[in-house]
């Protein structure tokens, strides 16, 4: 079954982030980059537009990803692992953005700490469906 869904979770979460950006929330660190926006929640300083980011990243990214080898055979089975650590890894890059505070080591958000969990558990769970596999 999860097979069938994961390749198109990336949409929701496109949807999502854009419905995030619509609202004005989850906005990102303050920046002067040229695309920076003001929020209504802090209309006085310019800040990363973080919601469009994980727009691109966690739905249009991943969608192109997985969606055209959600058939093939060595993913079979194991393309939900394989989710989870590409979508931890493209979620940790984009907490950089993120208006977060620092939580562990000083340097990590909590965010990222629990992608680094996600992307452990994509990694463990891929290789034993695929040292599984080879058994059966």
């Amino acid at each position: 079954m999860t097979n069938l869904v994961i390749p198109a979770f990336p949409l929701a979460y496109f949807w999502g982030r854009i419905g995030n950006f619509f609202n004005g929330e989850l906005f990102g660190k303050i920046t002067d980059v040229p695309w920076a926006m003001y929020f209504p929640a802090d209309p006085s300083r310019l800040r990363h537009p973080s919601q469009l980011y994980e727009a691109l990243g966690e739905g249009v990214l991943l969608f192109l990803i997985f969606w055209p080898i959600r058939n093939h055979p060595k993913v079979q089975n194991k393309l939900f692992f394989l989710y989870l650590f590409s979508y931890g890894l493209i979620r940790f890059l984009l907490e950089f953005f993120r208006e977060e505070p620092i939580w562990l080591w000083g340097a990590l958000t909590k965010g990222q700490f629990l992608c680094l969990i996600m992307m452990i558990i994509g990694i463990i769970g891929y290789y034993r469906k695929a040292i599984n596999s080879r058994f059966i």
